[in-house]
């Protein structure tokens, strides 16, 4: 394990919050976080000094989520009271059924019943944005604010298909295995949680990688991502790609093992984010900036990692992911039990929620915006021509520069808040690289695409 990982399992996370009056220091349960078994009974969070310059325009908001580790800092922030703290004292948190929920609850807004922001797979925002992804092409135009988590997803396979070299690399063996079944009427079966968005890209490129056409070769299907471990059980599915618990799920039910790790395609990758309807944010600039200060003190909290037992017992909470603790300890801790006999016992495969072996989790790089938008183009999702207008799409969408002044305000090292909005190169398991300066490139160095350039 890299000594950067041993530091953080080891510190515990201060945050100071930057107000006019000077720096308050954050107490309550960043100091003593909860015990696992008392954790209903955990202190709140004790409120900052609220100065007219950064008190909250309303301390009413309406977040939707989806019941997997990517949903953590919502979750822990309203639990452990820091969405209190910075002023928001009325934030409801509203589980969603399914992604096309989420979508759908977006657009009608919490007036109407529905959300007013809160976790998405990328590029969720920007197609909304565009009109792409919503009811009638409506524009809904979004604004990402920061990412939530990396990595904390996996590929799982039907036990039908044990023993037959399934794993990271295709090439080396498993191939076979859909190249037996692409031609009879049962090809191979993989689920997404939702169309041309985070989960269904991992599943494409781990295809395409091993040699796979997944538009030929496969039949890929949307399942929401609670009915994953039953349509796995019936045999109605082969694979599906998904996050935490429900992979891990499969193993500890023994109808399936882990293929692989998503961490282990695209170490430090990029997965789920938060992001808000742009008429909200900009109606309520301050009250976005406490939201995002809460989000982000419960990600340091979150990465202190001798706080994950309890934050696996405040997850499995029947009103949040209803599920016993056991199904979350071991993975948030970046121990799987792959189910093929392999293990890996690694936190820097764990999911993250602040930083990681790059640097920043919580802040939302642009480049990555980018590879999400370039990845559309590949599958055909998105005409070519969208190479030339996203830059433009990115800049409208992406407001990191909202992450940063909030970020300030509360107090985080400045070490802590990336001057760049490009991460830089970024390289996949195959040897594949994505240099933002030069997405083109990418697109050409890939050998399986349904894109012409």
């Amino acid at each position: 394990m890299s000594e950067f990982f041993n530091q953080i399992s080891r510190r515990k996370f201060i945050v100071t919050a930057g107000v006019s009056a000077g720096a308050v220091l954050l107490k309550g349960c960043l100091e003593n976080p909860p015990e696992p078994g008392g954790i209903a009974q955990a202190k709140q969070a004790e409120a900052v000094k609220l100065t007219p310059e950064i008190t909250p325009e309303t301390t009413t908001v309406k977040l939707g989520y989806i019941p997997i580790v990517e949903a953590a800092p919502l979750i822990i922030a309203q639990e452990l009271g820091f969405f209190k703290r910075w002023g928001m004292t009325n934030v409801q948190l509203a589980k969603q059924a399914s992604w096309g929920s989420m979508r759908d609850n977006t657009e009608i807004g919490s007036a109407g019943g529905g959300v007013d922001g809160g976790q998405y797979q990328m590029p969720m925002p920007h197609l909304m944005t565009e009109g792409l992804i919503t009811k009638g092409n409506t524009k809904i135009p979004m604004y990402v604010l920061a990412q939530l988590n990396t990595q904390g997803n996996g590929i799982a396979i039907a036990n039908k298909h044990a023993g037959k070299e399934i794993g990271l690399d295709l090439a080396k063996g498993g191939k076979i295995v859909f190249d037996q079944l692409k031609s009879t009427k049962n090809p191979f079966t993989a689920a997404f949680t939702f169309g041309k968005v985070n989960q269904e890209f991992w599943l494409r490129y781990w295809l395409a990688a091993g040699g796979i056409n997944p538009d030929t070769d496969v039949k890929l299907i949307p399942v929401s991502a609670a009915q994953t471990v039953a349509n796995m059980r019936t045999g109605t599915m082969d694979a599906f790609s998904t996050g935490d618990p429900w992979p891990y799920r499969i193993v500890k039910d023994k109808i399936g093992f882990l293929a692989v790790l998503t961490s282990e395609m695209w170490k430090n990758h990029p997965e789920e984010y938060f992001a808000m309807k742009a008429e909200w944010v900009d109606t309520h600039p301050k009250a976005t900036k406490a939201i995002l200060k809460a989000i982000m003190e419960a990600q340091q909290w979150l990465d202190n990692f001798e706080n994950r037992e309890a934050a696996a017992a405040i997850l499995g909470r029947r009103n949040y992911f209803n599920l016993t603790p056991t199904f979350l300890k071991d993975s948030l801790q970046g121990n799987y039990d792959m189910g093929n006999g392999r293990v890996i016992n690694d936190k820097s495969m764990a999911v993250l929620y602040w930083k990681d072996e790059r640097g920043s989790v919580s802040y939302p790089y642009k480049s990555h915006d980018l590879w999400f938008l370039t990845e559309s183009i590949r599958w055909g999702f998105l005409p070519p021509e969208y190479l030339n207008k996203a830059k433009d799409l990115i800049d409208r969408v992406n407001k990191e520069n909202i992450w940063r002044e909030a970020a300030k305000e509360a107090g985080i090292m400045e070490a802590d808040i990336p001057t760049n909005t490009s991460r830089g190169l970024e390289t996949f398991f195959d040897g594949v690289t994505f240099d933002p300066e030069n997405p083109t490139a990418y697109l050409k160095s890939l050998k399986i695409k349904k894109v012409n350039i």
